[in-house]
């Protein structure tokens, strides 16, 4: 069963899914900490290449099937235009200021 974004636990990742899902670049950049890492599937990534090529250019959106760890690990059906949906797993490490430090995608 989907969880309503609206009612994700934590509100760095609440925001993250909600950017993603309303198309708002300039929102999801304003999330990230200076200096943001990510990694996909393990091979750590240029984050600014892939999330224009995954999520923005390519339509990404996010359905969160399951959080743990205090709502920054996810579980979610994750589709675009070039993979169509996946499951995907998401950890998010979020600082103290509530910036979004680092993120890890991969299929679940």
């Amino acid at each position: 069963m989907t969880i309503q974004t609206s009612k994700l636990s934590d509100p760095a990742v609440r925001a993250f899914v909600g950017a993603v899902n309303a198309h708002d670049r300039d929102g999801f950049m304003a999330l990230l900490a200076p200096g943001a890492t990510m990694s996909d599937d393990g091979s750590d990534r240029d984050l600014t290449d892939w999330i224009d090529r995954e999520i923005f250019t390519s339509h990404g959106h996010m359905e969160v099937d399951n959080e743990s760890r205090g709502g920054r690990d996810l579980i979610a059906r994750y589709s675009n235009d070039t993979w169509g949906e996946m499951r995907t797993k998401w950890h998010f490490e979020v600082e103290d200021d509530g910036k979004i430090s680092r993120f890890e995608t991969g299929q679940a």
